[in-house]
């Protein structure tokens, strides 16, 4: 089996063919691309969908449980986007970024779909049943990205906007712990690493311990060790120091990591599960790119889907919600009814989030990260260009991600 390691020393292509170290040379050269990690991000936004389809009961009988079994443990998708939110920051930052320029980048990468599902969803709670009626202090919250903070709050309006109150923290530390990556050097990358999976080991015993008031699943702070790892293993990536395996052990590992989790704690606890899979997945997919090894997931039907997956996480869930209407909760359809169901209710999120991307992500960005007059130097965005799109427009980020 080919692994990173055995290409270590292999120079990998630029974007325009000739050969150089993974590092930037200058301050703004622009470092090859990465759709691998684009179309990685789509099959994580999915695990997510089929989560929720789980949790509405479209299914019954024994088609529910083979849902069940297939992505019962898809919340971890999001851990997937934390990580991997880690990794794309850490390779596209530029040398001498300013702190707040780099928060005015992040604010336009966002909070424009955010803004819009967050409408949607106030939208909903005044014209259908069965949706909640958020205070005041919860919208607002939620507006500003608090809301995963206080827990009572975490899934008001648009639930799954709450990895998006996550990743907000993540972009104020970031300044801080760029820093301290590029001080440490390799070997203290590592290290740091390894402080990250002992945090998450022990947060995660305390959490199934109840040890702490605070259900840590969805608590900023405790989700910032799985944001670190995907820094660290960057870091490694670009200063040629990266030795983990490749592609094909790295997606085993991922998967039977996926698999472990209903053996565990339902929460926090099944990060522990998935931790080393993603954590590995992310650097060898980024490896097989670089080096030019195959790699399913830069087809470029993935690679499209990738570029929609922030959106469609963002919107699925509203209409998973919505559906409640027609469809009661929990219906428990059979096997033929169920499918049409989910088919539907995909595409009509597909479709919405095609919308969001074209005529709101975009645009937004466009508009609210052009050049002021004398000013700006029109370098590449902090993301990973994908296969359809030149260094600076690049490809979109995970949020919550499912960051996503």
């Amino acid at each position: 089996m080919t692994t990173a390691t055995t290409r270590a020393n292999r120079t990998p292509p630029t974007r325009t063919g000739t050969a150089t170290s993974p590092g930037r040379s200058s301050p703004t050269a622009a470092l090859p691309s990465l759709p691998s990690l684009t179309g990685l991000r789509w099959m994580a936004a999915l695990l997510v969908f089929g989560l929720h389809v789980n949790n509405f009961g479209y299914f019954g009988g024994g088609a529910g449980r083979i849902v069940f079994w297939g992505f019962g443990a898809g919340a971890t998708g999001v851990s997937f986007f934390f990580v991997l939110s880690g990794f794309v920051l850490t390779w596209s930052a530029r040398q001498h970024d300013r702190a707040f320029a780099f928060w005015r980048r992040r604010i336009a990468r966002i909070y424009p779909v955010h803004l819009v599902t967050l409408a949607v969803a106030l939208l909903m709670t005044l014209t259908l049943t069965h949706q909640g009626n958020p205070t005041p202090r919860q919208t607002l919250a939620n507006a500003l990205l608090l809301h995963s903070w206080w827990h009572p709050w975490w899934q008001t309006l648009n639930p799954v906007s709450w990895s998006l109150a996550c990743e907000a923290f993540f972009y104020a530390s970031f300044p801080l712990l760029i820093l301290l990556l590029r001080k440490l050097g390799a070997r203290g990358s590592t290290v740091l690493g390894g402080v990250s999976v002992a945090a998450v080991l022990v947060l995660a015993w305390a959490d199934a311990h109840h040890w702490l008031t605070q259900s840590l699943y969805s608590f900023p702070a405790a989700r910032l060790p799985e944001f670190v790892l995907g820094a660290v293993t960057a870091r490694l990536v670009l200063v040629d120091r990266w030795r983990g395996p490749g592609l094909e052990a790295s997606l085993a590992l991922a998967i039977i990591g996926y698999f472990l989790v209903p053996q565990v704690t339902p929460g926090y606890s099944a990060t522990v599960c998935t931790l080393a899979g993603f954590t590995l997945l992310i650097p060898a997919a980024a490896a097989a790119d670089l080096h030019g090894l195959p790699s399913l997931w830069r087809h470029r039907r993935l690679v499209r889907l990738g570029e929609l997956s922030f959106a469609f996480y963002m919107i699925h869930l509203l209409v998973l919600r919505a559906g409640t209407n027609l469809l009661g909760t929990k219906p428990h359809f059979g096997v033929l009814a169920g499918v049409a169901v989910t088919g539907i209710a995909f595409s009509l999120s597909l479709g919405l989030s095609w919308v969001l991307y074209e005529a709101v992500e975009r645009p937004a960005r466009r508009l609210l990260l052009r050049r002021r007059a004398g000013g700006g130097s029109g370098r590449q965005l902090e993301s990973v260009p994908s296969s359809r799109e030149a260094p600076a427009s690049g490809a979109t980020e995970p949020a919550g991600r499912t960051r996503d």
